[in-house]
């Protein structure tokens, strides 16, 4: 892991597009701004685990539960 030290007001870049800035810290709570291009996905990393959670469980759907439902008409 690579630790960085930044001020409020400096920034990161990661490549050549995307843009980690310190907009301000309070006691334990730094905010961050990203200034990323939009086809790249930026989620806090809670989120991003649930979501891979949701794709995990979406691909375990029973072959038998797909067969029936390919086999209704709505």
């Amino acid at each position: 892991m690579l630790v960085l030290t930044r001020k409020t007001g400096e920034s990161i870049m990661v490549g050549d597009q995307i843009e980690l800035k310190v907009l301000s810290v309070d006691g334990d709570q730094v905010k961050l701004g990203v200034v990323a291009p939009k086809s790249v996905k930026v989620h806090r990393s809670e989120v991003y685990q649930s979501i891979q959670q949701q794709n995990k469980e979406a691909l375990n759907v029973s072959q038998l539960l797909l067969e029936q439902l390919s086999k209704k008409t709505f």
